[in-house]
């Protein structure tokens, strides 16, 4: 029988993504996934170096995925950063519930959670970028160094959020996983709540205020 020729990404991910779900556990080699599926071994490493690398990249799509939903909806252009966030949140969860049996498999049956983390690593990277052009108001600190602090730390607080939902959704039991719903509502409502400027700024002119007067009284 003639191999197929015309592989693309896509396939691959298909071909892995059936095999794992079929035998519980990734392919033996490289070299075995390509003979089951009827494909040159090259063509696997014309798009992916090894298994993991394409392991990290559906995780990736699954992110795209979610982009390219939201980015068609005109409300969402309109939204502000806390519903922004939200309706990503809802639009990520949703598809990783339509492909729940392979993450569940690859994410939820691993107890080395640096390997799961190495696994969400392209994620992590499109996330905590999808995170800094959000439009999040926060404190304008006017000092570039604690700026760089005060960004990397708002990313990598948003992406511990987003691994403590996903937790959350692998043990999730409820129908629908509703309760994953209720879920990221109240942490991502909590989250802006915890960074709004507005109280912040108040106590900060307070404090101006009452130098002041202590000044001016002296």
């Amino acid at each position: 029988m003639a191999k197929k020729k015309n592989i693309t990404q896509d396939d691959l991910i298909s071909y892995y993504m059936d095999y794992v779900l079929t035998h519980n556990h990734k392919p033996n080699s490289v070299y075995a996934f390509a003979k089951d599926n009827n494909f040159e071994e090259q063509k696997f490493y014309e798009y992916f170096s090894s298994f993991e690398i394409l392991e990290q990249s559906i995780f990736k799509i699954f992110f795209d995925h979610t982009l390219a939903v939201l980015e068609k909806s005109e409300d969402y252009q309109s939204f502000d950063a806390r519903n922004q966030l939200l309706s990503f949140y809802y639009t990520f969860f949703e598809i990783l519930t339509a492909n729940r049996s392979y993450v569940v498999q690859v994410l939820g049956s691993d107890k080395n959670q640096l390997k799961s983390l190495k696994t969400l690593s392209h994620l992590k990277k499109n996330f905590t970028n999808y995170i800094e052009h959000l439009d999040i108001k926060t404190i304008d600190l006017k000092e570039e160094k604690l700026e760089k602090l005060k960004n990397r730390g708002l990313k990598e607080s948003a992406w511990f959020q987003l691994l403590v939902t996903l937790k959350f959704w692998l043990d999730d039991s409820s129908t629908s996983f509703e309760k994953t719903d209720v879920f990221i509502e109240k942490s991502v409502q909590a989250s802006f709540d915890l960074i709004d400027t507005t109280p912040l700024k108040s106590l900060i002119d307070f404090g101006k205020f009452l130098y002041k007067e202590k000044i001016h009284s002296n």
